[in-house]
């Protein structure tokens, strides 16, 4: 899970899933301890939104709102766009 967290960038990105762009917006806090990620289908009503924290027995994932298969999904079929 960690891997497909860091293939998105800190800070905002693009990325494309499922055909449809989305802007994504990563925040890491407590010296990369923890992430807070959204994305918003731009030009739609689609997003996902989630927290992980890096605990000393495992990684947990935290979705606002939504399933955490909904959220895997994402994170593992997403494509970054490069920026310009």
């Amino acid at each position: 899970m960690l891997s497909n967290l860091n293939k998105i960038p800190n800070g905002y990105s693009e990325g494309i899933y499922s055909d449809k762009k989305y802007g994504l917006s990563k925040t890491i806090f407590n010296n990369g301890k923890s992430f807070k990620i959204f994305g918003e289908e731009l030009g739609g009503s689609d997003f996902i939104s989630l927290n992980y924290y890096i605990t000393k027995e495992k990684g947990l994932i935290k979705p606002c709102e939504m399933t955490v298969q909904k959220v895997v999904h994402f994170l593992e079929n997403v494509i970054i766009l490069e920026e310009d």
